[in-house]
């Protein structure tokens, strides 16, 4: 007797018919529209007898030519002129403009003020790591087009996540003024300090945030995800107290150890032909990793024993090297985020004065920090009246961009097998890994695999 078709078989026969129209000479695959991610891109995939021949990951948004128009610009706009390039991490953009500007003009800040702008920076971690862990890239691992989908099947999940990102915005409206693009940061320290009431506020959200962090990690570290280990040469600020978020040296893990100022003798970026975003490389031509994987195997040390403890319930060791599980990286950097942020707002006193004095002149600077997706360096020259010269700013998805292509060229290798649309999702995952902004350095994207 003829076995009865399931709707299993069936769905086997039809994944067995596409895979093998995946092996159809001169194939095309579009996606018109990559979401969950910033900005406009186009990866172009060329194969030939199964082997890639030509890998383009394009990005075609406009230049937007910041550095051009801060030239003649004074030194105290280049915080909030900086801000615009990112709506998802402005103080990243503020907080090295500042300290570039702050070098060249001899001004050190500590205390108090320093606290506030590790907080602040705590603050944009958390919105930006939950947004991007919960709303963004968790569809990807359960077949899910979108976090509209994923909160029908799981509106726990979304509601803590919108909770979390709630309070990352609050933590930037205390301290910076408002929760895009913050106002109150200016060269020297803060136009006005909080008041010690309201950053006391948030310390019993906080230590809500602690636990909410780590039950997102634990759900997350549910997903199946792929095996893809590869060897990145990673780079990203180091402290030596503690986990570097807005201040230390830049070290990689090829034994680097530099000053802020001295990154352009190091790395460089060009222009490449496909692309709008420049390509981040070192001197010698080498393609490096930035953005929390990178922070997390150079500085596992500096993480917090609940982080440390939370990373090992999760399944992670000391280094990571799949990017696939950059999700969870992200909710352990956020729950150290939530640690920080509580243990300053616990002990925060108002400073006897919301900044120390700058004076306008000449001078060159450079700062770094660590944006949500990577090292962000800024470098200022100014002149006798502290109007500035020259700029130069190397956002880290620019410095991805070269890591991404060879990160895709080995996933399409690999998974050549795949029907179409599998295919494309996978890509799409892998681009999302890194969380790009790549309106400061994609949310179109049209997949072309061509295979001769």
């Amino acid at each position: 007797m003829t076995k009865p078709k399931t709707a299993k078989t069936a769905k086997a026969k039809k994944t067995a018919r596409a895979a093998k129209a995946a092996k159809t000479v001169n194939r095309t695959i579009k996606v018109d529209a990559l979401a969950r991610v910033e900005g406009e891109g186009a990866l172009y995939v060329r194969v030939k007898d199964d082997a890639i021949q030509d890998v383009r990951f394009r990005i075609f948004e406009p230049p937007r030519f910041f550095e051009a128009f801060l030239k003649g610009r004074i030194y105290s706009d280049a915080p909030d002129i900086t801000a615009r390039i990112c709506g998802i991490c402005p103080i990243a953009y503020q907080m090295g403009a500042i300290q570039a500007m702050e070098q060249a003009l001899g001004v050190t800040v500590t205390g108090p003020l320093r606290d506030l702008r590790r907080l602040i920076y705590c603050g944009e971690w958390i919105e930006s790591h939950v947004l991007h862990a919960a709303m963004l890239h968790a569809p990807d691992f359960l077949g899910l087009e979108d976090a509209l989908q994923l909160a029908k099947d799981d509106p726990e999940v979304v509601k803590t996540a919108l909770e979390l990102k709630k309070l990352g915005n609050r933590i930037l409206e205390v301290v910076g003024g408002r929760a895009t693009h913050p106002i109150n940061m200016k060269v020297g320290g803060f136009y006005k300090a909080p008041r010690k009431r309201e950053v006391r506020e948030l310390i019993d959200p906080l230590k809500w945030a602690i636990d909410a962090s780590i039950r997102l990690t634990k759900v997350f570290a549910g997903f199946d995800f792929p095996a893809d280990e590869h060897d990145y040469t990673c780079v990203a600020l180091r402290h030596p107290d503690e986990y570097a978020i807005h201040e230390g040296r830049i070290v990689s893990s090829n034994g680097l150890d530099i000053a802020v100022a001295e990154f352009p003798e190091h790395f460089t970026e060009e222009h490449v032909e496909h692309s709008n975003a420049l390509h981040g490389m070192t001197m010698d031509g080498d393609i490096y990793l930035v953005g929390p994987n990178a922070r997390y195997n150079l500085n596992y040390a500096q993480l917090s024993d609940l982080a440390k403890q939370t990373a090992k319930d999760a399944g992670l060791g000391p280094v990571c090297n799949n990017l696939f599980k950059s999700i969870l990286v992200r909710m352990v950097e956020t729950l150290y985020a939530c640690e920080e942020a509580l243990r300053i707002a616990e002990s925060y006193e108002e400073p006897d004065e919301s900044s120390v004095e700058v004076i306008p002149g000449a001078g060159v600077g450079a700062g770094c920090t660590e944006a949500p997706r990577g090292i962000c360096f800024h470098r200022y020259e100014l002149d006798d009246e502290g109007r500035i010269l020259t700029a130069r700013i190397q956002a880290p998805t620019s410095q991805n961009q070269p890591q991404i292509e060879i990160d895709l060229r080995r996933i399409v290798e690999n998974n050549l097998h795949l029907p179409e649309e599998r295919l494309k999702w996978r890509c799409e995952q892998t681009i999302r890994n890194y969380d790009p902004c790549i309106s400061c350095a994609t949310h179109f994207l049209d997949l072309q695999i061509e295979r001769v």
